[in-house]
């Protein structure tokens, strides 16, 4: 698989007993995507949360701006970034800015959001959610042409528009949807953009394979990305409890958020595979290449720095992963 993109996601959560400064973690995390850049990770990743009391990351733009200027490989990506809080034509600019410092390494994954608290947050109406992110999709797709347009919609109106600065991949940033449900699965094979699955292989993986082919496409013709994390140790009893309880704190805000929003991912039995892969080296390499195998996955980042746990807590397994699970996972496929 020439295509495979294997990297790291954050969020930037910082719990309040954490004992570290939010600026020390984004120091420590600033210099560890430098160190993975050099060592082989092709993704950095974002996420995208609101007014939540350990930092969740609400503004990834300047993040990955100044990542931009201290890397040289890795590509930028977001899943997701939450369309309905986001201006199309600033969040446009925004991305041309970023095209150009990254000289051509951003890509843009959109959801629509559900946590009832950002909305009210935003002022913004749950009901305006859908039209707010169709309409947002559909102006980013105008604006990256590069052509001067006009757009009239029921939440967006403007006339006689254009981008600038230009941006340096023709046609704008790889564009990604993200899908919770069969609608969200359904909206990225209608603006025909790579595909972020979350929750039942059957009510979101294959409905969006269904409606492609139906329409004469093809999956393999498009990426499908994924955050699945990835724990490489021969010593899985001592290494694992410490990462596991911050991904318990970590998903803790999910579970909230699916019960203040009666939305969710369903039975874990008939999920995307999410969980944590924990394991030697050649087990990460053998339930990689299954996982890949099985859903045509293209993009895999694994979070690096759970919160409450420090950047250099997570180094060894890193290193190893770009070290030795990487390249024989990418070798494996393309035999």
């Amino acid at each position: 698989m020439d295509n495979l993109g294997i990297g790291i996601s954050y969020d930037f959560r910082n719990p309040p007993d954490s004992g570290v400064s939010d600026q020390r973690l984004y120091e420590e995390i600033l210099s560890q995507v430098q160190w993975l850049d050099q060592l082989g990770a092709d993704l950095v990743w974002f996420t995208e949360h609101h007014f939540v009391d350990d930092g969740y990351l609400p503004s990834w733009v300047p993040v990955a701006g100044a990542m931009a200027a201290m890397t040289e490989h890795v590509r930028f990506g977001t899943d997701i970034c939450l369309m309905p809080f986001n201006h199309p034509l600033r969040l446009a600019e925004d991305l041309a800015v970023l095209d150009n410092l990254s000289n051509g390494r951003i890509e843009l994954g959109l959801g629509m959001g559900y946590a009832p608290h950002e909305f009210r947050g935003f002022g913004i109406p749950v009901s305006h959610r859908v039209s707010l992110t169709n309409e947002g999709i559909e102006v980013l797709q105008h604006c990256f042409r590069g052509e001067r347009f006009s757009y009239h919609g029921k939440r967006y109106q403007f006339d006689d528009v254009k981008i600038t600065p230009g941006y340096v991949q023709p046609g704008g940033p790889p564009l990604w949807i993200a899908a919770m449900s069969e609608a969200g699965a359904l909206r990225a094979a209608h603006y025909d953009t790579h595909f972020l699955p979350q929750g039942s292989v059957e009510g979101v993986f294959n409905p969006w394979v269904n409606a492609l082919q139906n329409s004469g496409r093809k999956p393999g013709d498009y990426r499908v990305g994924v955050i699945r994390s990835i724990l490489v140790t021969d010593d899985r009893d001592t290494d694992w409890p410490i990462v596991r309880a911050a991904e318990r704190y970590r998903m803790e805000l999910y579970k909230r958020f699916f019960k203040e929003s009666g939305e969710g991912f369903g039975e874990p039995s008939e999920a995307l595979p999410q969980t944590w892969i924990v394991g030697d080296v050649d087990h990460c390499v053998n339930e990689l290449k299954t996982f890949i195998n099985t859903f045509g996955i293209t993009d895999i980042v694994s979070m690096a720095v759970p919160p409450g746990l420090r950047a250099e807590q997570m180094s060894s397994s890193l290193e190893r992963l770009f070290r030795e699970v990487v390249p024989r996972l990418k070798a494996e496929l393309a035999a």
